[in-house]
Protein backbone atom coordinates (compact mmCIF):
# COMPACT_ATOMS: atom_id res chain seq x y z
CA UNK A 1 0.00 0.00 0.00
CA UNK A 2 1.43 3.37 -1.01
CA UNK A 3 1.85 6.35 1.26
CA UNK A 4 -0.95 8.05 -0.68
CA UNK A 5 -3.30 5.17 0.10
CA UNK A 6 -2.33 5.30 3.79
CA UNK A 7 -2.85 9.06 3.94
CA UNK A 8 -6.22 8.77 2.20
CA UNK A 9 -7.34 6.02 4.57
CA UNK A 10 -6.34 8.16 7.56
CA UNK A 11 -8.25 11.16 6.25
CA UNK A 12 -11.31 9.03 5.54
CA UNK A 13 -11.17 7.71 9.09
CA UNK A 14 -11.16 11.30 10.34
CA UNK A 15 -14.20 12.04 8.21
CA UNK A 16 -15.96 8.96 9.56
CA UNK A 17 -15.22 10.08 13.12
CA UNK A 18 -16.59 13.57 12.43
CA UNK A 19 -19.70 12.16 10.75
CA UNK A 20 -20.26 9.95 13.80
CA UNK A 21 -19.99 13.01 16.03
CA UNK A 22 -22.54 14.78 13.83
CA UNK A 23 -24.99 11.94 14.37
CA UNK A 24 -24.41 12.12 18.13
CA UNK A 25 -25.03 15.88 18.07
CA UNK A 26 -28.23 15.40 16.09
CA UNK A 27 -29.44 12.87 18.65
CA UNK A 28 -28.70 15.33 21.46
CA UNK A 29 -30.49 18.11 19.59
CA UNK A 30 -33.53 15.88 18.98
CA UNK A 31 -33.69 15.12 22.70
CA UNK A 32 -33.75 18.84 23.51
CA UNK A 33 -36.33 19.70 20.83
CA UNK A 34 -38.59 16.96 22.18
CA UNK A 35 -38.48 18.67 25.58
CA UNK A 36 -39.22 21.98 23.86
CA UNK A 37 -42.26 20.36 22.26
CA UNK A 38 -43.48 19.10 25.64
CA UNK A 39 -43.12 22.60 27.11
CA UNK A 40 -44.96 24.16 24.17
CA UNK A 41 -47.80 21.66 24.50
CA UNK A 42 -48.23 22.68 28.16
CA UNK A 43 -48.12 26.42 27.57
CA UNK A 44 -49.97 26.56 24.23
CA UNK A 45 -47.05 28.11 22.38
CA UNK A 46 -47.22 27.52 18.62
CA UNK A 47 -44.94 24.77 17.33
CA UNK A 48 -43.65 27.10 14.63
CA UNK A 49 -42.10 30.41 15.74
CA UNK A 50 -41.10 32.24 12.52
CA UNK A 51 -39.17 35.04 14.26
CA UNK A 52 -37.15 32.54 16.30
CA UNK A 53 -36.41 30.45 13.21
CA UNK A 54 -35.34 33.49 11.16
CA UNK A 55 -33.06 34.72 13.94
CA UNK A 56 -31.48 31.29 14.36
CA UNK A 57 -30.75 31.04 10.64
CA UNK A 58 -29.31 34.56 10.56
CA UNK A 59 -26.94 33.92 13.48
CA UNK A 60 -25.74 30.55 12.18
CA UNK A 61 -25.14 31.98 8.71
CA UNK A 62 -22.99 34.71 10.27
CA UNK A 63 -21.07 32.10 12.26
CA UNK A 64 -20.54 30.03 9.11
CA UNK A 65 -19.14 33.09 7.35
CA UNK A 66 -16.62 33.59 10.15
CA UNK A 67 -15.56 29.93 10.01
CA UNK A 68 -15.15 29.86 6.26
CA UNK A 69 -18.11 27.51 5.77
CA UNK A 70 -20.62 28.29 2.99
CA UNK A 71 -23.59 29.99 4.75
CA UNK A 72 -26.01 28.45 2.25
CA UNK A 73 -24.81 24.97 3.25
CA UNK A 74 -25.39 25.68 6.92
CA UNK A 75 -28.83 27.13 6.22
CA UNK A 76 -29.81 24.08 4.16
CA UNK A 77 -28.69 21.74 6.93
CA UNK A 78 -30.48 23.71 9.64
CA UNK A 79 -33.74 23.95 7.71
CA UNK A 80 -33.69 20.19 7.15
CA UNK A 81 -32.89 19.57 10.82
CA UNK A 82 -35.61 21.97 11.98
CA UNK A 83 -38.16 20.33 9.70
CA UNK A 84 -37.41 17.05 11.44
CA UNK A 85 -37.51 18.68 14.86
CA UNK A 86 -41.06 19.84 14.21
CA UNK A 87 -41.89 16.17 13.82
CA UNK A 88 -40.37 15.30 17.21
CA UNK A 89 -42.68 17.96 18.70
CA UNK A 90 -45.73 16.51 16.91
CA UNK A 91 -47.01 14.52 19.88
CA UNK A 92 -49.44 16.63 21.88
CA UNK A 93 -50.76 20.18 21.72
CA UNK A 94 -52.39 22.51 24.21
CA UNK A 95 -56.17 22.56 24.05
CA UNK A 96 -57.10 26.22 23.52
CA UNK A 97 -60.75 25.71 24.55
CA UNK A 98 -61.32 22.81 26.97
CA UNK A 99 -65.03 23.76 27.22
CA UNK A 100 -65.54 23.53 23.45
CA UNK A 101 -67.56 20.36 23.73
CA UNK A 102 -67.48 17.45 21.35
CA UNK A 103 -65.70 17.85 18.00
CA UNK A 104 -67.57 15.98 15.26
CA UNK A 105 -65.80 15.37 11.95
CA UNK A 106 -68.29 14.42 9.23
CA UNK A 107 -66.22 12.19 6.99
CA UNK A 108 -63.53 11.79 9.62
CA UNK A 109 -62.44 8.42 8.29
CA UNK A 110 -61.57 9.98 4.94
CA UNK A 111 -58.05 10.96 3.96
CA UNK A 112 -58.11 14.63 4.97
CA UNK A 113 -60.80 14.28 7.63
CA UNK A 114 -58.60 11.81 9.49
CA UNK A 115 -55.84 14.45 9.69
CA UNK A 116 -58.16 16.72 11.66
CA UNK A 117 -59.39 13.84 13.81
CA UNK A 118 -55.76 13.18 14.71
CA UNK A 119 -54.92 16.84 15.40
CA UNK A 120 -57.94 17.45 17.65
CA UNK A 121 -57.29 14.18 19.46
CA UNK A 122 -53.65 15.15 20.06
CA UNK A 123 -54.97 18.44 21.47
CA UNK A 124 -57.10 16.71 24.08
CA UNK A 125 -60.59 17.24 22.64
CA UNK A 126 -63.38 14.69 22.63
CA UNK A 127 -63.64 13.72 18.96
CA UNK A 128 -66.40 11.80 17.20
CA UNK A 129 -66.69 10.74 13.56
CA UNK A 130 -69.89 10.76 11.53
CA UNK A 131 -69.83 8.67 8.35
CA UNK A 132 -72.53 7.87 5.83
CA UNK A 133 -73.56 4.66 7.58
CA UNK A 134 -73.92 6.58 10.87
CA UNK A 135 -76.72 8.92 9.73
CA UNK A 136 -79.49 6.86 11.39
CA UNK A 137 -77.72 7.66 14.69
CA UNK A 138 -76.56 11.18 13.74
CA UNK A 139 -78.69 12.91 16.39
CA UNK A 140 -76.87 11.16 19.23
CA UNK A 141 -73.47 11.69 17.62
CA UNK A 142 -74.12 15.42 17.12
CA UNK A 143 -75.60 15.90 20.60
CA UNK A 144 -73.45 18.29 22.62
CA UNK A 145 -71.24 19.15 19.64
CA UNK A 146 -69.29 22.38 19.95
CA UNK A 147 -67.74 22.13 16.51
CA UNK A 148 -68.84 20.20 13.43
CA UNK A 149 -66.47 20.01 10.49
CA UNK A 150 -67.72 18.74 7.14
CA UNK A 151 -64.90 16.80 5.47
CA UNK A 152 -66.62 14.96 2.64
CA UNK A 153 -65.96 14.97 -1.12
CA UNK A 154 -66.86 18.22 -2.88
CA UNK A 155 -69.84 16.82 -4.75
CA UNK A 156 -71.50 15.76 -1.47
CA UNK A 157 -70.59 18.79 0.65
CA UNK A 158 -73.69 20.96 0.16
CA UNK A 159 -75.99 17.93 0.44
CA UNK A 160 -74.41 16.92 3.74
CA UNK A 161 -74.52 20.49 5.09
CA UNK A 162 -78.24 20.67 4.37
CA UNK A 163 -78.74 17.61 6.59
CA UNK A 164 -77.14 19.41 9.56
CA UNK A 165 -79.97 21.86 10.25
CA UNK A 166 -80.57 20.65 13.83
CA UNK A 167 -77.21 21.55 15.36
CA UNK A 168 -76.96 23.12 18.83
CA UNK A 169 -77.36 26.91 18.60
CA UNK A 170 -73.83 27.71 19.76
CA UNK A 171 -72.17 24.94 17.74
CA UNK A 172 -69.61 26.07 15.15
CA UNK A 173 -70.24 24.70 11.68
CA UNK A 174 -67.21 24.55 9.37
CA UNK A 175 -66.13 22.82 6.19
CA UNK A 176 -62.74 22.00 4.67
CA UNK A 177 -63.75 21.88 1.01
CA UNK A 178 -61.52 23.30 -1.74
CA UNK A 179 -64.33 25.58 -2.95
CA UNK A 180 -65.82 28.05 -0.53
CA UNK A 181 -68.73 30.14 -1.81
CA UNK A 182 -71.29 27.35 -2.26
CA UNK A 183 -70.45 25.50 0.99
CA UNK A 184 -70.37 28.77 2.96
CA UNK A 185 -73.78 29.83 1.59
CA UNK A 186 -75.18 26.39 2.43
CA UNK A 187 -73.83 26.52 6.00
CA UNK A 188 -75.23 30.02 6.57
CA UNK A 189 -78.62 28.80 5.39
CA UNK A 190 -78.63 25.52 7.33
CA UNK A 191 -77.30 26.81 10.67
CA UNK A 192 -78.02 30.05 12.52
CA UNK A 193 -75.01 29.77 14.79
CA UNK A 194 -71.29 30.41 14.13
CA UNK A 195 -70.13 29.47 10.63
CA UNK A 196 -66.66 29.46 9.04
CA UNK A 197 -65.24 28.10 5.79
CA UNK A 198 -61.77 26.54 5.83
CA UNK A 199 -59.60 25.31 2.99
CA UNK A 200 -56.49 23.34 4.02
CA UNK A 201 -53.98 23.84 1.21
CA UNK A 202 -52.33 20.48 1.81
CA UNK A 203 -52.99 16.81 1.29
CA UNK A 204 -53.41 13.97 3.76
CA UNK A 205 -49.77 12.91 3.42
CA UNK A 206 -48.38 15.87 5.43
CA UNK A 207 -46.24 14.89 8.40
CA UNK A 208 -47.33 17.87 10.49
CA UNK A 209 -49.23 21.12 9.97
CA UNK A 210 -46.23 23.35 10.60
CA UNK A 211 -46.10 26.03 7.86
CA UNK A 212 -49.08 24.46 6.10
CA UNK A 213 -51.55 27.02 4.74
CA UNK A 214 -55.23 27.09 5.70
CA UNK A 215 -57.46 29.71 4.08
CA UNK A 216 -60.14 31.09 6.42
CA UNK A 217 -63.38 32.51 5.02
CA UNK A 218 -65.42 34.18 7.75
CA UNK A 219 -69.12 33.36 7.84
CA UNK A 220 -70.98 34.38 10.98
CA UNK A 221 -70.13 35.18 14.63
CA UNK A 222 -66.36 35.11 14.11
CA UNK A 223 -65.73 35.83 17.81
CA UNK A 224 -67.22 32.44 18.65
CA UNK A 225 -64.66 30.49 16.64
CA UNK A 226 -61.52 32.43 17.49
CA UNK A 227 -60.48 29.54 19.70
CA UNK A 228 -60.46 27.33 16.60
CA UNK A 229 -58.27 29.86 14.77
CA UNK A 230 -55.93 29.95 17.76
CA UNK A 231 -55.87 26.14 17.92
CA UNK A 232 -54.67 26.00 14.34
CA UNK A 233 -51.96 28.55 15.17
CA UNK A 234 -50.83 26.28 18.00
CA UNK A 235 -50.54 23.48 15.44
CA UNK A 236 -48.20 25.72 13.42
CA UNK A 237 -50.65 26.50 10.62
CA UNK A 238 -50.08 29.57 8.43
CA UNK A 239 -53.53 31.21 8.26
CA UNK A 240 -54.67 33.29 5.31
CA UNK A 241 -57.96 35.20 5.53
CA UNK A 242 -60.08 35.76 2.44
CA UNK A 243 -63.62 36.22 1.24
CA UNK A 244 -65.19 33.16 -0.34
CA UNK A 245 -65.26 34.81 -3.77
CA UNK A 246 -61.61 35.88 -3.61
CA UNK A 247 -60.71 32.36 -2.56
CA UNK A 248 -62.62 30.69 -5.39
CA UNK A 249 -61.22 33.12 -7.95
CA UNK A 250 -57.68 32.35 -6.78
CA UNK A 251 -58.26 28.60 -6.77
CA UNK A 252 -59.18 28.77 -10.46
CA UNK A 253 -55.51 29.59 -11.08
CA UNK A 254 -53.87 27.71 -8.20
CA UNK A 255 -55.77 24.45 -8.53
CA UNK A 256 -58.05 24.11 -11.56
CA UNK A 257 -55.75 25.50 -14.23
CA UNK A 258 -52.65 23.74 -12.90
CA UNK A 259 -54.36 20.37 -12.44
CA UNK A 260 -56.04 20.54 -15.82
CA UNK A 261 -52.77 21.51 -17.53
CA UNK A 262 -50.99 18.60 -15.86
CA UNK A 263 -53.83 16.29 -16.88
CA UNK A 264 -53.54 17.33 -20.52
CA UNK A 265 -49.75 17.00 -20.43
CA UNK A 266 -50.10 13.50 -18.99
CA UNK A 267 -52.70 12.54 -21.59
CA UNK A 268 -50.40 13.82 -24.33
CA UNK A 269 -47.43 11.84 -23.01
CA UNK A 270 -49.48 8.66 -22.75
CA UNK A 271 -50.82 9.23 -26.27
CA UNK A 272 -47.37 9.79 -27.77
CA UNK A 273 -46.01 6.88 -25.70
CA UNK A 274 -42.32 7.82 -25.46
CA UNK A 275 -39.90 5.73 -23.41
CA UNK A 276 -40.59 7.17 -19.95
CA UNK A 277 -37.43 5.78 -18.36
CA UNK A 278 -35.37 7.33 -21.14
CA UNK A 279 -37.07 10.71 -20.59
CA UNK A 280 -36.20 10.50 -16.91
CA UNK A 281 -32.61 9.43 -17.59
CA UNK A 282 -32.03 12.24 -20.10
CA UNK A 283 -33.63 14.95 -17.96
CA UNK A 284 -31.77 17.48 -15.87
CA UNK A 285 -33.13 18.11 -12.34
CA UNK A 286 -35.50 20.89 -13.44
CA UNK A 287 -37.14 18.70 -16.07
CA UNK A 288 -37.35 15.76 -13.69
CA UNK A 289 -39.11 17.95 -11.15
CA UNK A 290 -41.57 19.16 -13.77
CA UNK A 291 -42.20 15.59 -14.90
CA UNK A 292 -42.55 14.51 -11.28
CA UNK A 293 -45.29 17.08 -10.69
CA UNK A 294 -47.25 15.62 -13.59
CA UNK A 295 -46.62 12.04 -12.46
CA UNK A 296 -47.66 12.94 -8.91
CA UNK A 297 -51.10 13.95 -10.14
CA UNK A 298 -51.76 10.55 -11.69
CA UNK A 299 -50.73 8.72 -8.51
CA UNK A 300 -53.68 10.24 -6.63
CA UNK A 301 -57.46 9.89 -6.50
CA UNK A 302 -58.92 10.75 -9.92
CA UNK A 303 -62.35 11.42 -8.40
CA UNK A 304 -60.89 14.17 -6.20
CA UNK A 305 -59.28 15.98 -9.12
CA UNK A 306 -62.33 15.51 -11.31
CA UNK A 307 -64.44 17.13 -8.59
CA UNK A 308 -62.02 20.07 -8.25
CA UNK A 309 -61.90 20.70 -12.02
CA UNK A 310 -65.58 20.09 -12.79
CA UNK A 311 -67.06 21.69 -9.68
CA UNK A 312 -66.97 25.32 -10.83
CA UNK A 313 -68.24 25.87 -14.41
CA UNK A 314 -67.04 29.49 -14.19
CA UNK A 315 -63.48 28.21 -14.63
CA UNK A 316 -64.24 26.75 -18.04
CA UNK A 317 -63.95 30.20 -19.60
CA UNK A 318 -60.53 30.62 -17.98
CA UNK A 319 -59.36 27.31 -19.45
CA UNK A 320 -60.64 28.33 -22.88
CA UNK A 321 -58.65 31.58 -22.66
CA UNK A 322 -55.61 29.49 -21.74
CA UNK A 323 -56.24 27.35 -24.82
CA UNK A 324 -56.51 30.50 -26.98
CA UNK A 325 -53.17 31.78 -25.69
CA UNK A 326 -51.60 28.39 -26.37
CA UNK A 327 -52.92 28.58 -29.93
CA UNK A 328 -51.56 32.12 -30.30
CA UNK A 329 -48.14 31.01 -29.09
CA UNK A 330 -48.24 28.10 -31.53
CA UNK A 331 -49.10 30.53 -34.31
CA UNK A 332 -45.98 32.58 -33.42
CA UNK A 333 -43.93 29.41 -33.76
CA UNK A 334 -45.49 28.42 -37.08
CA UNK A 335 -45.02 31.92 -38.51
CA UNK A 336 -41.40 32.08 -37.39
CA UNK A 337 -42.08 35.31 -35.50
CA UNK A 338 -39.26 34.99 -32.99
CA UNK A 339 -39.21 38.72 -32.30
CA UNK A 340 -42.79 38.73 -31.04
CA UNK A 341 -42.03 35.66 -28.90
CA UNK A 342 -39.12 37.49 -27.24
CA UNK A 343 -41.26 40.63 -26.79
CA UNK A 344 -43.96 38.63 -24.99
CA UNK A 345 -41.32 36.81 -22.96
CA UNK A 346 -40.02 40.15 -21.63
CA UNK A 347 -43.56 41.37 -20.94
CA UNK A 348 -44.37 38.32 -18.84
CA UNK A 349 -41.04 38.65 -17.02
CA UNK A 350 -41.94 42.24 -16.14
CA UNK A 351 -45.33 41.06 -14.84
CA UNK A 352 -43.62 38.58 -12.50
CA UNK A 353 -41.16 41.30 -11.44
CA UNK A 354 -38.80 40.53 -8.56
CA UNK A 355 -40.63 37.29 -7.87
CA UNK A 356 -39.11 35.81 -11.03
CA UNK A 357 -35.60 36.55 -9.73
CA UNK A 358 -36.47 35.07 -6.33
CA UNK A 359 -37.78 31.95 -8.09
CA UNK A 360 -34.50 31.62 -9.97
CA UNK A 361 -32.53 31.66 -6.71
CA UNK A 362 -34.88 29.39 -4.79
CA UNK A 363 -35.21 26.89 -7.61
CA UNK A 364 -31.44 26.42 -7.66
CA UNK A 365 -31.66 25.13 -4.09
CA UNK A 366 -34.45 22.75 -5.05
CA UNK A 367 -32.50 21.48 -8.04
CA UNK A 368 -29.45 20.70 -5.93
CA UNK A 369 -31.61 18.69 -3.54
CA UNK A 370 -33.32 16.94 -6.45
CA UNK A 371 -29.98 15.48 -7.49
CA UNK A 372 -28.95 14.29 -4.01
CA UNK A 373 -30.65 10.90 -4.32
CA UNK A 374 -29.89 10.35 -8.00
CA UNK A 375 -27.64 7.40 -8.74
CA UNK A 376 -26.00 7.31 -12.16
Amino acid sequence: MSNTDIDLATLRNHIDDIDSQLVELLARRASVTQKVGELKSKTGMPIYAPDREADLIRRRRAQAEEKGVPPALVEDLLRRIMRDSYQTQHNAYKCTHPQAGKIVIVGGHGALGSVFVDMFTRSGYEVAVLEQEDWPHSASILEGAGLVIVAVPIKYTVEVIEKLSGLPENCILADITSTKQAPLDAMLSAHQGPVVGLHPMFGPDVQSLVKQVVVVCDGRHSDAYQWLIEQMRVWGVALQHSSAKEHDDAMAFIQVMRHFSSFVYGVHLAGENPDLQQLIAFSSPIYRLELAMVGRLFAQDPQLYADIIYNNPDTFALLKRFRDRFDNALHLLESGNKGEFIKQFFAVGNWFGDYAKACLVNSKKLLLKADDDRHV
